[in-house]
């Protein structure tokens, strides 16, 4: 299976995503996900399928595919700035706009005797109409020729049926008691006009991916050598740079790609990912992230990763991937989305029937009041309301150093009332040093001689610290060798014998000795023991006070013994904490606490995996093993403890303005329709309607992007 992601024009509103959706379901394609806000498709496909020809097909039901997602920002600025004359929306609207004026002086109280006549209002109406059945109608037919009819469908009905009617009045002699010309005119302007103005608001939804995006593409210094060997400094664009090419970095700039310090140190500012301005000190053998800012220092680098593996792409892969995810609260809304046009055509044609057999209504001012319904309806509010407020919400996180993989753990956040914390690592900084240690049966170089030769494998912080402090270079070369997963490491070397370094729970048989941090045997003999001190994160304490003020439960779940995690949770304020447990154990326990209330869980290692996954939501630091990272639904990045507050507080927030965007989006369609049948907004009720249509997903979106500044924690 190969994952292949589109970005497409001409989606705009959910019942477009519906017809893309359905499109490429025919197509048997799997793991399909459309994101109209962004114009972003994605899917899995197989080798027989054709790519080409998908590309196609999307182009024959109107949606045309400009580029991959990599490059959407990019494709969206040219989609606007570089289309053919007369097939963007501003210059659509702007010649709607000059011809709609003189028809709709009248509005305003004047009247212009050479305006009534009916030839010059067809003269001014006609060009304006064929404007909307270009951009309307071609539209609407194609969602109703694939099954889903769109809000187009409303619009191009609205719109003929006003230009129709005008028509056939001068076609029978009778046109000053047939005139809706201005009806028609108005209604495609103001639809045009609320069109430009949403489609502006929802880049804005955007705005914190794009600043990211930006920083992707930079000028760099490239380091080479000429045949003399002497070293030469000249400028590309750091999309050419290659895995291994040497750079060159100086105060004030940009770093080009993902790289790793191979001279110099410097002051860095790698706000861009984890929104933190202060910058971080960074030394020889330091990674460097791309997109981050040298602040002061110059250094030479080795480029580590381009193009799409690099942090800033993955980053917005994550993002882009999210959106496109539907949390539960939005099947409600697609599901009324797929029905809203043909009960809106219905209503219509009733609103039409009962004003004009039954309140004995004239015909001309049925029909007003039927178009009238058919332009104030808005489908896309539906649509509208969870992409707008999720676009904003994931952009917002993003740029705090908070990586939400899938939107539906924004949704999940809405309910977390408990927090449990791994301690080594997360609440700890993970930095040990070896306080004492003790060596029996074998001399103290043989003892520091095993302990390395097993914890060089280790992906626990413990281990790691050991292997680097004892480090040698007579390494034992084992026959095979395991990581018990959160006990510790096991080999066996080429004469058989078995050694082991971990926690006192795999060596209860050879010792009643509790409270050291390893324990080192060979062939169930204990060789010794090792003490290692760690220290609590300087954010640690503060977020717990956090997560307490806000009424939120915090536990520590460790594999440490009780001693140790009994001073942390006591120094941290936490009141409830368990020691000395085993993945499984880990597992158990937070199946046990999700029974009970909604929990999030923080962790780093292989052991807080399994853990990571059952939790409501699962929550990894971004230098966690990659198994946390892949188990875990949301990433704080670099040392982003302090994040998790943020965190919480955008996921919370982030499900309100749904919840208040789905309101809104009901609201207006129930009080509007029925305003408009009922015939409340007088003889210009069509005209207002395509307004107030067109401004509707304008307040949707204005509310989500509500969520870029207001306080969440």
């Amino acid at each position: 299976m190969e994952r292949v992601e589109f970005k497409v024009e001409g989606m705009h509103c959910s019942n477009c995503a519906l017809t893309i959706d359905k499109y490429l379901s025919k197509q048997h394609l799997q793991n399909i996900k459309v994101n109209f806000v962004t114009g972003d498709i994605s899917f899995d496909s197989t080798a027989e399928i054709n790519i080409e020809a998908i590309k196609t097909g999307l182009k024959s039901i109107g949606y045309p595919v400009l580029s991959s997602i990599s490059n959407s920002v990019t494709a969206e600025k040219k989609s606007w700035t570089f289309q053919s004359f007369l097939k963007s929306k501003i210059q659509l609207l702007v010649v709607s706009a000059i011809l709609t004026i003189p028809l709709s002086l009248h509005m305003f109280g004047l009247h212009l005797h050479v305006l009534m006549n009916p030839y010059v209002q067809l003269a001014f109406a006609l060009p304006i109409y064929l404007i909307g059945l270009s951009f309307f109608g071609t539209s609407a037919i194609r969602s109703i020729w694939k099954g889903i009819p769109n809000m187009n469908v409303l619009i191009t009905l609205g719109s003929t049926a006003a230009m129709g009617y005008s028509i056939y009045g001068i076609v029978i002699g009778r046109a000053e008691e047939f005139m809706f010309f201005e009806t028609a005119a108005t209604t495609i302007t103001f639809i045009l006009l609320g069109n430009v103005i949403e489609d502006r608001s929802v880049r804005q939804t955007q705005k914190a991916l794009q600043q990211l995006a930006k920083s992707q593409k930079v000028m760099a210094n490239m380091i080479a050598f000429d045949n003399n060997h002497q070293e030469q400094i000249f400028e590309v664009e750091n999309t050419i740079l290659r895995v291994g090419d040497l750079v060159l970095i100086k105060t004030g700039e940009q770093v080009p790609m993902d790289c790793k310090i191979l001279w110099g140190d410097a002051s860095v500012n790698e706000a861009i990912i984890t929104g933190e301005s202060i910058p971080v000190q960074k030394q020889m053998k330091d990674f460097l992230i791309g997109g981050s800012i040298l602040e002061s220092g110059t250094l030479k680098a080795q480029i580590t990763a381009v193009g799409n593996e690099t942090v800033l792409s993955n980053i917005l892969k994550m993002v882009l991937n999210a959106q496109t995810e539907k949390p539960p609260i939005q099947q409600m809304a697609d599901k009324i989305s797929a029905i809203f046009v043909p009960v809106v055509i219905a209503i219509a044609l009733i609103t039409l029937g009962v004003n004009y057999w039954f309140a004995h209504q004239t015909f001309s001012e049925s029909l007003l009041r039927s178009i009238a319904v058919l332009v104030i309806s808005c489908p896309c509010a539906m649509g509208l309301a969870t992409p707008a407020a999720i676009a904003v919400g994931l952009g917002r996180a993003a740029k705090s150093g908070v990586l939400f993989k899938n939107a539906k753990s924004l949704e999940n956040f809405k309910n977390i009332k408990q927090v449990v914390f791994d301690k080594t690592g997360t609440l700890t900084t993970g930095k040990f040093d070896i306080g004492n240690y003790k060596n029996l049966l074998v001399d103290e170089t043989e003892f520091k001689r095993i302990v390395f030769s097993l914890e060089k494998y280790s992906n626990h912080p413990i281990g790691k610290c050991v292997a680097a402090e004892w480090k040698s270079n007579n390494e034992i070369r084992w026959a095979k060798i395991e990581e018990l997963k959160g006990l510790g490491m096991r080999a066996t070397d080429k004469e058989g014998n078995e050694f082991v370094a971990g926690s006192y729970q795999i060596t209860t048989s050879v010792t009643t000795e509790q409270g050291h941090n390893i324990y080192v045997t060979k062939n169930s003999q204990l060789l010794g023991w090792i003490d290692v001190a760690d220290t609590i994160r300087p954010e640690a304490k503060q977020v717990i006070q956090s997560l307490h003020s806000a009424g939120i439960h915090t536990v520590l779940l460790s594999g440490d013994h009780k001693a140790n995690c009994e001073k942390v949770a006591n120094e941290l304020g936490i009141k409830e904490f368990y020691f000395e447990q085993s993945p499984q154990q880990k597992l158990d326990t937070i199946t046990h606490l999700n029974q009970t209330i909604p929990t999030a869980m923080v962790g780093d290692g292989i052991n807080d995996a399994p853990a990571l996954a059952k939790a409501t939501v699962g929550i990894s630091l971004s230098e966690a093993t990659q198994i946390a990272v892949q188990s875990s639904q949301v990433v704080l990045m670099s040392h982003g403890l302090q994040h998790l507050p943020q965190a919480l507080g955008i996921g919370k927030h982030t499900y309100l303005t749904i919840k208040q965007n789905l309101f809104w989006a009901l609201a207006y369609n129930v009080i509007a329709i029925p305003v408009a049948a009922y015939g409340l907004l007088g003889k210009f009720a069509p005209a207002y309607g395509a307004l107030l249509m067109g401004l509707s997903d304008v307040v949707l979106v204005i509310n989500s992007l509500r969520l870029k500044w207001k306080k969440v924690f």
